[in-house]
């Protein structure tokens, strides 16, 4: 269920708007308060939310094989499809036009043919497919209910590598295609679980991972060469330790891995094939998320997650020393991409008062071009409010961070409502950056607590893994201790404070309100899990080499079943006295839309205000624009009704 490091292991994880970077600070320890300087200024606009959401997503930074293009994603149109964008003069030309979300994936090396990927309604059975250079598009997967991955090509470009489940649903095995025929060879059967993470640029090697529990994993090689061949441990350990795999060198010589087996936060280790010699290549005081390489291999980026924050090092690796960037607004950086000379590099900047928004580079230049304005021109950015870091002492005196948002004008003498945000996972963590969702809160008078409790990622892995076979216990109380530190500023109608969270922190949500029925005045449940036996029951099938990793986290079903009824709010509904509001998308795989349609009605047998939200066309998570302003709009006025708001402000 959680993320360990580079390997993303299957979590109740969702997409609520856009979002994640930078512009926050750490604060004091402990109660701590934050204090403003009351300034003079001018009122705030208020927006609805189809203003905040004509802001458009973009993602995709890869350079075209001649470096003229680059392959994006954009909703510009109200559904994710695939654009390129001219880097001279910011002309951006649609590559597919589909009713259903459809994502870039990679250009081929050395021509102007795409691949993409695309499932059917959010059911998570991703297909692989490519387009031609005539426009048309082909279906890679040829079978029905299979889910494939793609991998990567090779460094000449002559083949890609693809896995799927349609041998075995549980199991992805990986295929080699030809770049040219798209003829296919099975090369690796997988009959044990392994999660395939790279084939080495050279096409003679692959990268496997192996879960054995959500604290222990095992990095493996298998040598394609020959087909008969068997992984082979390279990260023999004793006591419990994650390692994953990250990237391949561009020669092909070295195998970068992720660890945490030297300390509380992972770090980045090279192991070289020939010698078969470990040695450390990054680490920090935070995790260290990623590492990959330009097309030769003369820059290394490198990424660590600090704080909520993503800190992205660029390294020249002749000289070892780091690429001075030139001055680029506030932010985090994402997408760091290099044209295949090396010449250009492409990249993302997304604070949360900014969406993300695209920018290239001409190496040592005096400054890198915007190509997009992804935010809605109709949108002050000075109606925005950033977020602030600050901790709180739980009930045990365990340090828990958040993000903290501050609507403007508010004070002691202009209180505002709130609403406790948890994050999805459970081991998910709720990132600086932009978010659609949250700025359409804010600006409508409610303050935002983005909550890190206990088992969330980032902050090492003794606090990521407090919450194992605790869910609903501990890390509630995280939660509630939250809404105190909020009570205790005095710029916050204490008696007006709310909870919401989509995923995992749905079922917080919905956990909050049957289990601490008095402590939070609302709650908003947004795909989130409420009957553990049967989630745990129904898992899919593609989750399979996550299965231990996933019971290790929340338990077997097997023989956990009873706690997993004591923690579900489902069997306990009869204690919500809250008025509650549900989203649910109807194709989701996860959550069972029986399992919200179960609930709804057992809360509105206690005579308790409900509000059901069902999405036809989405699954675990939103995938299109339309869906995400109702979402939006009805959270707003579920909380306007609900806490209360008095002289609500006209929309304009």
């Amino acid at each position: 269920m959680k993320t360990s490091h580079h390997l993303s292991v299957i979590a109740l994880s969702i997409t609520l708007g856009v979002g994640l970077s930078a512009c926050s600070n750490s604060t004091n320890n402990g109660a701590s308060t934050v204090k403003d300087t009351v300034i003079a200024q001018s009122p705030v606009q208020k927006y609805d939310a189809k203003t905040f959401f004509e802001t458009t997503t973009y993602f995709g930074s890869s350079f075209s094989a001649d470096g003229s293009y680059i392959l994006m994603g954009s909703d510009q149109s109200g559904i994710f499809n695939l654009y390129k964008m001219n880097i001279k003069t910011g002309q951006q030309t649609a590559l597919t036009d589909f009713k259903d979300t459809t994502y870039p994936v990679s250009w081929f090396p050395n021509d102007d043919r795409v691949l993409l990927t695309q499932d059917n309604g959010g059911n998570e059975l991703y297909h692989l497919f490519v387009r031609e250079t005539d426009g048309t598009v082909k279906d890679l997967t040829n079978t029905e209910n299979t889910r494939a991955n793609f991998v990567n090509f090779t460094n000449d470009g002559a083949f890609f590598y693809a896995t799927t489940n349609e041998r075995d649903p549980k199991f992805m095995d990986l295929y080699r295609y030809d770049a040219n025929t798209y003829e296919r060879t099975l090369v690796f059967e997988n009959k044990l679980g392994f999660e395939v993470a790279e084939v080495s640029p050279d096409g003679l090697f692959a990268s496997l991972a192996k879960m054995h529990t959500n604290r222990d994993s095992d990095t493996y090689l298998l040598d394609l060469r020959k087909r008969t061949s068997k992984p082979t441990i390279i990260s023999e350990h004793t006591d419990p330790a994650n390692y994953n795999p990250m990237a391949f060198s561009p020669d092909s010589k070295q195998l970068y891995y992720a660890t945490d087996s030297k300390g509380e936060f992972s770090q980045v280790w090279q192991y070289d094939l020939q010698s078969e010699k470990h040695s450390l290549a990054i680490k920090d005081n935070w995790n260290v998320r990623f590492v990959y390489f330009s097309e030769s291999g003369k820059y290394r980026v490198s990424g660590v997650n600090a704080d909520a924050n993503t800190r992205i090092t660029i390294l020249d690796t002749a000289t070892g020393k780091e690429v001075v960037l030139p001055k680029l607004p506030a932010g985090d950086l994402r997408s760091v991409n290099f044209s295949k000379d090396e010449q250009t590099v492409s990249f993302y900047i997304n604070s949360d008062t900014s969406p993300s928004n695209l920018f290239v580079w001409e190496m040592g230049s005096s400054s890198a071009k915007q190509l997009t304005q992804a935010l809605n021109p109709q949108i002050n950015p000075k109606d925005l409010v950033a977020s602030k870091v600050v901790r709180f002492k739980s009930f045990d005196g365990l340090e828990i961070p958040g993000l903290l948002f501050k609507p403007k004008g508010a004070s002691a003498e202009n209180k505002r409502p709130a609403v406790v945000f948890v994050h999805g996972g459970p081991g998910g963590q709720s990132r600086t950056g932009y978010s659609a969702m949250r700025q359409h809160l804010i600006n409508h008078g409610y303050a935002v607590f983005a909550v890190n409790n206990r088992g969330s990622s980032g902050y090492g892995k003794t606090f990521f893994h407090l919450d194992d076979k605790n869910h609903g216990e501990n890390d509630l109380q995280d939660i509630i201790y939250g809404k105190n530190y909020l009570q205790s500023l005095d710029w916050i109608d204490a008696d007006k404070i709310g909870i919401m969270g989509g995923s995992y922190g749905g079922y917080m949500t919905a956990a909050a309100l049957a289990f601490e029925p008095e402590e939070f005045k609302v709650g908003i449940d947004i795909f989130g899990v409420t009957n553990w036996v049967r989630t745990l029951n129904s898992i899919p099938p593609w989750w399979e080499s996550f299965k231990k990793a996933l019971y290790d986290e929340m338990g077997d079903p097997a023989t956990d079943a009873e706690r997993h009824r004591a923690i579900s709010p489902l069997f306990h509904a009869q204690n919500i006295t809250k008025p509650l509001m549900v989203i649910q998308g109807a194709n989701d795989p996860r959550v069972l839309k029986i399992e919200s349609d179960e609930l709804v009605e057992k809360v509105k047998q206690n005579g308790v205000p409900v509000e059901y939200v069902v999405f036809d066309d989405e699954g675990h998570g939103f995938s299109k624009k339309t869906n995400r302003i109702t979402a939006s709009e009805a959270y707003v006025d579920f909380l306007n009704t609900y806490l209360d708001i008095p002289n609500k402000v006209a929309v304009k």
